[in-house]
């Protein structure tokens, strides 16, 4: 049987895309489809040109989307319960720094040939969002990869690698020239797309009608 191919367009510390991910994992495993189910982690920043040394958290969504700190305080209250509610913890703290994850987009490439993409993404995310660490650092990208079991002396080399880089500047220019402008982005089967972090029964609503074209 074909398998329904899902791309997840998003970030590595994008909040909204954690949620909407664990949201379709829960629909996925409540209908029981795992086999018959193909996930590809699709490339987007949020912020490209952030600098290496990153941003406050609180500094910069106040600065990108005009938040007062008494609504991001009432934010990420409403995301760390729902967070609560499907087993992952957001952690966030007054020095919480906002980074560059174009690295991480490049090791998320990577660890596809090796079918650990999702593996390595949640490692990612839950480093950053769980851990209190900053994941464009090298050593915690080290970390990720070994956690996952991946080489990485071989994954490290990647983010010097031209073509890597290429790809992923590619890719991310591919899925906005389709209009994907916001993310999480869930594109079904190349065809049809949600976007935003929808509840469970949405995602069983679409994937049971998908899975009955199938």
């Amino acid at each position: 049987m074909k398998k329904l191919k899902i791309d997840i367009v998003s970030d590595v510390v994008c909040p909204w895309c954690t949620i909407g991910y664990k949201r379709l994992e829960k629909a996925i495993s409540e209908l029981e489809i795992q086999d018959q189910i193909d996930i590809e982690w699709q490339p987007f920043e949020l912020n490209p040109n952030m600098p290496v040394e990153g941003q406050n958290v609180t500094e910069h969504i106040t600065e990108k989307y005009g938040a007062t700190i008494e609504q991001q305080k009432v934010s990420q209250q409403q995301m760390t319960e729902i967070g609560e509610e499907l087993g992952f913890k957001f952690d966030y703290f007054d020095e919480m720094r906002m980074v560059n994850t174009f690295d991480a987009h490049i090791l998320l490439e990577y660890a596809k040939d090796f079918g650990k993409q999702t593996e390595l993404k949640m490692c990612l995310t839950t480093a950053f969002f769980s851990e209190r660490k900053d994941v464009s650092k090298k050593d915690i990208l080290k970390q990720a990869l070994l956690d996952v079991g991946l080489n990485p002396e071989e994954g490290l080399t990647k983010l010097e690698d031209e073509t890597a880089k290429k790809e992923v500047a590619n890719k991310q220019n591919y899925w906005k020239s389709l209009g994907v402008n916001s993310v999480p982005t869930i594109v079904f089967n190349r065809e049809s797309a949600v976007t935003g972090a929808q509840p469970i029964a949405t995602f069983k609503s679409v994937l049971l009608e998908l899975i009955k074209k199938q």
